[in-house]
């Protein structure tokens, strides 16, 4: 079980890794045109957009990936909340 914990744990990781690859990807646009940024917005956009549709950007700065951050730590907190009382 613990090689499970350890998997889901760099699971996580590199998604949040790739949410903030994202993100800077975001201030030169043509890096979303390259196959790094199509496979990274494949991924993630399904994420994101459910954060964007309820939380409408400031002026010029989106802050619903930084909302959308912190509910992906916040689910994974709670998942090893459950995993931790399941185990022991």
């Amino acid at each position: 079980m613990k090689v499970f914990i350890d998997v889901l744990d760099f699971a996580f990781t590199v998604y949040q890794y790739m949410i903030i690859a994202y993100i800077l990807m975001s201030w030169v646009p043509q890096m979303r045109s390259t196959g790094i940024g199509q496979l990274l917005e494949r991924l993630v956009e399904p994420y994101l957009a459910p954060f964007r549709r309820f939380i409408p950007p400031l002026g010029f700065i989106d802050i619903s990936p930084i909302v959308a951050l912190i509910a992906l730590r916040f689910a994974q907190s709670g998942l090893y909340a459950i995993l931790n009382q399941i185990m022991f």
